[in-house]
């Protein structure tokens, strides 16, 4: 107790403390400073030491009264007091080891004194709040386990939800499988089909890209052979004013215009066969066309069902990232759960150790009370004994009492007695005393009678 390993506290701070976290009612109010200062009452000490046990044990102050023997004892009234004290300084003894008190003696609970009763209550203050503490840590870590286990909860039920919701967008019903396997068919013809007219589309795209380039360049040798008409007219009219009348010039440059213009003719005539070619494919380009457009009306409602199959499918993926989220998290709480298991594992096997301790010492304790009992067993039997020869005694004291009162009793007899022959002897003394000083006088004057005469 020399060197302790917990704060030693005031007295006042001590009383506030037990009145506020110990003791209820009328005990608290009626607790105070001059039962532990200056001289501390072995009442309220053993008291205090009560509800101390009862707050940590349940262990109610009706039940230190309990007479623990389970044979018939004599007198068990004689028993109460020596049987409470020795419940309380027995488990207050156990108790105050893990206050670091191991000096606690029967002398603490009988006559307390002032320093060792304000050490030791110190010590159970300071075992209090540290009990206090761990009770807050471990409600606190309760609760967060409590809410980890709702939220695991809830997420298992939204991953089965989430699972239940796949199933259901995965799976075709029955009657529509027939239908989805039409469906399927005819989205892998029509698919099949779509990318034939695309690759012919984009053939005619490039017959069409060639047909315009070539009509560019014939409507380039046009406007050019117009071009050129527009000069030889020109040229023509400027002929003209320079011809000379010379009839075989005339005609020479006659035959050479009537062989342009044939050769004119005849390149007109070609380009107008080709205008009518080309505008042959024009017409079938936009026939071809429209039934592009028909196709695309097709591949958008195609893209519209494949959009909607595709929401469905990242809707189902949304669900699946979900799913694997929450699994993710399940596997954290459960990763959780484990280090809460190892923990708890960790506290149990420290609770066991400490409940084998516990039971070594219960066990130790067991056989010192066992020793204990069987020293009270023999004092009782030592008491009986003892109780046996009182009984006697107090036989002997009633036989002597009763012999005593007979001699009393035949004494004032004998003394009455006695009285009365003393009271006869002295009568008769003084009958004698007066007969002899009567005879005295009277021999007395026959003395002076008989000197007178002699």
């Amino acid at each position: 107790m020399t060197e302790n390993t917990f704060p030693v506290y005031k007295v006042d701070a001590i009383v506030t403390f037990f009145r506020t976290e110990v003791l209820t009612g009328q005990e608290a109010k009626h607790f105070t400073k001059n039962d532990l200062a200056p001289s501390p009452k072995p009442d309220a000490v053993q008291r205090l030491y009560m509800r101390i046990l009862q707050l940590l044990y349940r262990f109610k102050p009706e039940c230190h009264y309990m007479v623990p023997f389970s044979e018939n004892i004599q007198h068990p009234q004689l028993h109460e007091w020596p049987t409470a004290v020795m419940s309380v300084y027995l488990r207050m003894r156990q108790f105050l080891r893990m206050c670091y008190v191991y000096d606690f003696s029967l002398n603490d609970l009988l006559a307390p004194k002032v320093k060792r009763t304000v050490t030791i209550l110190s010590g159970i203050m300071n075992y209090l709040h540290f009990r206090k503490q761990r009770l807050d840590m471990t409600m606190g870590h309760q609760e967060r386990f409590r809410e980890d286990m709702d939220k695991l909860q809830a997420y298992s039920r939204g991953t089965k939800e989430a699972q239940k919701k796949m199933d259901k967008l995965t799976t075709i019903p029955p009657e529509q499988q027939a239908e989805a396997r039409e469906l399927d068919s005819a989205l892998s013809d029509l698919q099949t089909n779509t990318m034939h007219q695309y690759q012919e589309v984009n053939a005619i795209n490039e017959n069409i890209a060639e047909w315009k380039t070539e009509m560019a360049e014939k409507s380039q040798k046009l406007t050019q052979l117009k071009v050129d008409v527009a000069t030889l007219k020109e040229n023509i009219g400027k002929l003209k004013s320079q011809i000379v009348e010379s009839p075989e010039e005339m005609k020479i440059q006659m035959e050479k215009m009537k062989e342009n213009v044939k050769n004119i003719k005849l390149a007109i005539e070609t380009a107008d066969e080709r205008l009518v070619g080309l505008q042959s494919d024009v017409q079938g380009v936009t026939q071809s066309e429209a039934d592009i457009q028909l196709i695309f009306k097709l591949l958008q409602d195609l893209q519209s069902s494949m959009n909607k199959t595709q929401q469905h499918q990242e809707e189902a993926q949304a669900l699946v990232c979900v799913y694997e989220a929450q699994q993710k998290e399940l596997k954290n709480h459960g990763v959780e759960e484990g280090q809460l298991k190892r923990s708890l594992g960790m506290k149990m096997d420290k609770e066991s150790k400490q409940h084998i301790r516990r039971q070594k010492k219960k066990e130790i304790k067991d056989q010192h009370i066992e020793d204990v009992l069987g020293q009270c067993d023999h004092v009782h039997q030592k008491r009986e004994q003892i109780a046996d020869q009182i009984q006697e005694r107090d036989r002997e004291t009633q036989h002597l009492r009763s012999q005593i009162t007979n001699l009393r009793d035949t004494c004032s007899q004998e003394t009455e007695k006695a009285q009365d022959l003393f009271d006869r002897l002295l009568a008769a003394l003084d009958h004698f005393h007066k007969r002899i000083q009567n005879h005295v006088v009277e021999g007395n004057d026959d003395i002076v009678k008989m000197t007178a005469n002699f």
